[in-house]
């Protein structure tokens, strides 16, 4: 056995050494990468992006040329730092830190030591750049903005991070990517395909030819255009009114779910997030948490949708056949639904009221009644508010609706296993949740959502996804957004709520917003506002919220707008509805009273109660300065001076 053993060893260690030979020379070429790494130079060529076009083919975002200084530590050899560092205008402390910096990624791979310089100073130092081993430049394509509007719209390029580098290995260090709006959703086409060069060094590090005559070398390949569901106009139209206040503007087509218009305020010039000074400008930005201008109100904002929410507690009451057109509550100010407990009511109405003039003038006690009705419908109120709950959901609420935009709130609709949470002991019926009715409690929605369920009423109980792409140059577009969505409420249901909201342009609470020559279908809201000053909650001046469709027959847009602390829905929000309609309808505006009047509502005093000057308010305004001295005019961007307050606001 031993004389055996030991030959088998020899040969099994043999065998086992001859293969591990021949899997490192033949099979893994790893080392054969390192040595031709040491010996190969790739240089990538940068596509430009996909130009962003409006849904009528206007130009919104095109590219620029720009340059980065590209620096490889190990190459570097004496540098004359001084002259350097005039030429480039930073400090020796900044050429430490970013030598050093790039050391930590690698000392042999190339990375990003300055970037997006402009022609001038590319020129300026293109001419010493010889002087300087171990530093080239990178052109790269950098994004020039067409308009000054739209930046929550388009999001915008930044620099990859390493984390991001690490997982995918298309991106190397000092590459740009989308971050937020379309550039994040369409990053993938609007990006392009880079191209490649490999180039020959000798045993002194210097380029010889390129490698075997360019066989791998390939070419840069541009980014996909795409065409969006934006009206450029009408978005930059209600930018300009949501000046000095906050809030958003979403506007629907509701045949087909395209997005007209997605504005939130306050919001920014997307120039300012391109160049030297992206950085710092972001930096400002981002920390304010005042006004949160990145803070996109249309897609993320979540508040009690208020009035609004009648038109479902209506329509669900109908689907449960609880009420029917002629059902009739009283209202005598107000609705008494239990001991000492009483829900105000503004309709002014003082007598019985049925489902027409109930929406038309808002009446807290019918919609309050007819809730109440669908909840006792059945034995059990976790039962009836599940089937409540489900009725909602069918119109895309409680849920993030799949639209292609990186960011949103999927909102709240409560069902059993809410109120299961918040009383654990049960007890609660209908009256315990009643504030449902007329959409304040547990239920939250985002402006988005309020347009959603505006465009579903408006196509008589479906919708289509909500989406920002409208082409894409050889491709079709996500099937998801050409599919029907169809809500839980029969169609025969939709036409008396339909003729509600008619009246309420007619004679309702909406009666002094009309446009002449357009059948506008709306509905007031004004939810309350509560925050914490002080470490108090303290309540504020409610929002104004307007849910719209037009024309009655046929609607070509669906509004929503939410203005915080705008106070009454007809205040604020209504006229903004008007204008906003009439604007994409007819392309003017007839309401010029209602325009002065809005363009001149500064609502800072409300807000300066949960704060000073904003950090956007106050780089809006540098930079508005800035660019008064060059006598360069942002066409949506006007300062006045506040006597009363001896400061500048935006307006």
């Amino acid at each position: 056995m031993r004389k055996v053993l030991l030959p088998s060893l020899i040969i099994l260690a043999t065998f086992l050494l001859v293969m591990r030979i021949f899997y490192l020379q033949v099979v893994d070429d790893t080392l054969k990468l390192k040595s031709e790494n040491n010996a190969i130079k790739k240089k990538y060529e940068y596509p430009e992006r996909g130009y962003i076009y409006d849904r009528k083919g206007k130009l919104l975002v095109a590219n620029q040329a720009s340059y980065d200084i590209m620096v490889i530590p190990r190459e570097v050899k004496k540098t004359d730092t001084l002259e350097f560092c005039q030429l480039l205008n930073i400090t020796k402390e900044d050429f430490i830190k970013k030598i050093e910096k790039a050391k930590i990624y690698s000392p042999r791979l190339p990375s990003v030591f300055l970037s997006q310089l402009n022609k001038s100073e590319f020129a300026a130092f293109q001419e010493k750049i010889r002087k300087y081993e171990g530093f080239y430049f990178q052109k790269r394509s950098l994004r020039d903005y067409e308009v000054a509007f739209g930046a929550n719209v388009f999001g915008f390029i930044t620099q990859v991070n390493e984390k991001l580098v690490e997982k995918n290995p298309y991106y190397n260090s000092g590459d740009l990517i989308g971050q937020q709006g379309v550039e994040q959703s369409y990053e993938d086409l609007l990006r392009g395909v880079k191209g490649v060069k490999y180039f020959q060094k000798d045993k002194y590090n210097r380029e010889i030819g390129s490698y075997k005559d360019g066989k791998y070398d390939t070419i840069a390949v541009q980014g996909e255009d795409i065409n969006l569901t934006i009206d450029a106009e009408l978005q930059k139209y209600g930018e300009e009114l949501m000046i000095n206040k906050r809030g958003g503007i979403v506007a629907i087509e509701p045949s087909t779910g395209e997005i007209l218009a997605l504005v939130t305020a306050p919001s920014y010039d997307p120039s300012i997030l391109v160049g030297r000074q992206r950085s710092k400008n972001y930096t400002e930005l981002y920390r304010d948490s005042i006004a949160k201008p990145l803070y996109d109100r249309g897609l993320l904002a979540e508040y009690p949708p208020g009035s609004p929410f009648k038109i479902l507690t209506g329509l669900i009451a109908l689907q449960e056949e609880v009420v029917d057109e002629q059902t009739s509550y009283m209202c005598l100010g107000g609705f008494s639904y239990g001991r000492g407990r009483f829900q105000k009511c503004h309709c002014k109405s003082f007598g019985p009221l049925q489902l027409h003039n109930g929406i038309y003038k808002s009446c807290n006690a019918y919609f309050s009644n007819a809730y109440l009705r669908t909840i006792a419908k059945y034995a059990k109120p976790a039962y009836a508010v599940d089937v409540w709950s489900n009725h909602v959901k069918s119109f895309g609420l409680g849920s993030f609706m799949g639209y292609d935009l990186p960011t949103g709130k999927k909102g709240n609709i409560p069902n059993s296993k809410t109120y299961k949470r918040i009383y654990p002991n049960g007890g609660w019926r209908g009256t315990t949740i009643i504030s449902n009715a007329i959409g304040q409690g547990e239920v939250l929605m985002t402006p988005i959502q309020l347009a959603n369920m505006m465009a579903t009423v408006a196509n008589e109980g479906y919708y289509y996804t909500p989406h920002i792409i409208k082409k894409i140059e050889g491709r079709q577009i996500d099937k998801k957004f050409t599919t029907k969505h169809v809500t839980s409420i029969d169609k025969k249901h939709f036409p008396p709520m339909i003729s509600g909201l008619f009246d309420v342009y007619n004679k309702g609470t909406a009666s002094a917003l009309r446009v002449e020559g357009i059948d506008i279908c709306g509905k007031t809201g004004t939810a309350e506002n509560f925050a914490k000053i002080g470490g108090k909650r303290v309540q504020l001046k409610d929002h104004s919220i307007f849910v719209a469709f037009a024309p009655k027959d046929n609607p070509k847009i669906a509004i929503a707008i939410l203005v915080e602390n705008g106070g009454f829905g007809s205040t604020v929000a209504g006229p903004i509805a008007s204008l906003m309609i009439e604007k994409y309808l007819r392309q003017k505006i007839t309401r010029i009273d209602l325009e002065k009047r809005i363009l001149a509502t500064s609502l800072q005093s409300q807000y300066a109660k949960l704060g000073g000057l904003s950090a956007a308010v106050k780089l809006q305004l540098r930079i508005s300065d800035s660019l008064l001295k060059k006598k360069t005019i942002i066409p949506n961007l006007k300062v006045k001076i506040d006597s009363t307050k001896e400061k500048k606001q935006v307006i």
